[in-house]
């Protein structure tokens, strides 16, 4: 959708039908796949690929973008976006910070996502939030647009997948140069204060946005009009962002209570990308990142043992459902050059990116902030100065950036 002039009230469009062979397609293969992970490896596993299911389903449906809500507070002041990743936030440590405190949940032992600070994090998520800017998307909404069928993020995942493999290979040298030991503010503070400390910087965040907003437009966007209400809007969207906040929050704690850790995404791009190096001749065992026992293991195992490549599976199909629910999955192969040239630059950026942060949008920032990880909030102001930068190469590849979020991608 593009961008509406800010004041005017747009007409609500016409819903469009349900697309129903990619309906059913989706349906059946996210049955098929479960019923197929689920004797091959364990229900559990099964479930987790439902799961991601379910986050896709909610990531397209609420069109819920990093990319997008840091651009158009970079450009314009509009922070609904940011916003709603303090509220995600927010509800995410009050689950997730007792039970990792506990070490256990529902008798599963967890752990989070605690990784260390230094330049090779500084250094990649600077570099992850150019690409994610001049690419068109995080991870996760580079899956969930794939799975709306966005032809053009096709060229972004691949160029992710590379880059995420060539991070992997180069990831022992930048390991190496100087960095802190990892520091979990749960074990370091206890979980009173930590979330304490949490809370008062997501409402310091909000409230920060909220004010520059109004300063330069003098209210809040206005709602858009939804075309959908009531149950008809729940399956078939668009969600309010608040909404999809919500609804990641939760998913990513069933993550955790599944899977015994948070959500993640970019670990399965390094793993893919490793294994299509092997099978050109390169010998990607023998790289530092793939050393351990576990390692190893899944480079040369299926994908299907893979959690993380499981619940990304997932995500693409439940986006597929939702975008053909929604009436809106038409797939065009027209993809400008220049755009094209970007797809693959930011792509790679992103992937090695990725790789050197310790994780994604998802991974570092999402999933490092709820575990307590003081590397999630260094990933967070690293990778929003990379934004920055990104925005304003966008017009350079003939991009748009545009002054209100987009209803679809990230």
């Amino acid at each position: 959708m593009s961008a509406t002039t800010l004041g005017a009230a747009p007409s609500p469009a016409r819903p469009a039908g349900i697309n129903s062979p990619a309906a059913l397609g989706a349906g059946a293969l996210l049955v098929l796949g479960a019923l197929a992970i689920g004797q091959a490896v364990s229900p559990r596993q099964a479930l987790l690929y439902l799961l991601g299911a379910a986050l896709g389903l909610v990531l397209y449906h609420a069109a819920f973008g990093f990319t997008s809500a840091w651009r158009v507070f970079i450009a314009d002041r509009r922070g609904e976006g940011l916003r709603a990743q303090m509220v995600m936030l927010a509800i995410a440590v009050l689950l997730f910070f007792p039970a990792l405190s506990a070490g256990s949940l529902f008798g599963q032992p967890v752990t989070g996502n605690v990784s260390p600070i230094g330049i090779s994090l500084l250094f990649g998520a600077f570099v992850f939030g150019i690409g994610m800017q001049i690419g068109g998307g995080c991870a996760s909404g580079t899956l969930y647009t794939v799975g709306g069928g966005s032809v053009r993020m096709l060229l972004t995942l691949a160029a992710f997948i590379a880059g995420s493999a060539l991070g992997a290979a180069h990831f022992h040298w930048w390991a190496a140069q100087w960095h802190l030991a990892p520091v979990s503010l749960v074990k370091a503070w206890g979980v009173a204060p930590a979330l304490a400390a949490n809370l008062l910087l997501f409402a310091l965040i909000a409230a920060g946005t909220l004010w520059l907003e109004r300063r330069r437009h003098g209210a809040p966007a206005a709602a858009r009009p939804a075309p959908r209400q009531g149950l008809a809007r729940v399956l078939r969207g668009p969600w309010p962002v608040v909404a999809g906040a919500v609804a990641l929050a939760l998913l990513n704690f069933a993550t955790l209570a599944l899977a015994g850790k948070p959500w993640g995404i970019t670990s399965a791009f390094a793993l893919w990308g490793s294994k299509a190096a092997m099978a050109v001749g390169i010998d990607a065992a023998g790289w530092p990142y793939w050393s351990t026992s576990q390692g190893q293991a899944a480079l040369s195992g299926s994908l299907l043992n893979d959690v993380t490549s499981v619940m990304d599976f997932g995500i693409v199909l439940g986006a597929l459902l939702a975008a053909a629910l929604a009436g809106r999955f038409s797939p065009s192969l027209r993809v400008p050059l220049r755009s094209a040239l970007a797809a693959v630059i930011g792509g790679v950026m992103l992937g090695y990116g990725a790789r050197l942060a310790y994780g994604c949008n998802i991974g570092a920032y999402f999933s490092g902030i709820a575990s307590g990880s003081l590397h999630g909030w260094v990933w967070l102001a690293a990778a929003f100065a990379g934004s920055i930068i990104g925005t304003r190469l966008r017009p350079l590849f003939g991009l748009e950036v545009e002054r209100v979020p987009r209803q679809t991608g990230c």
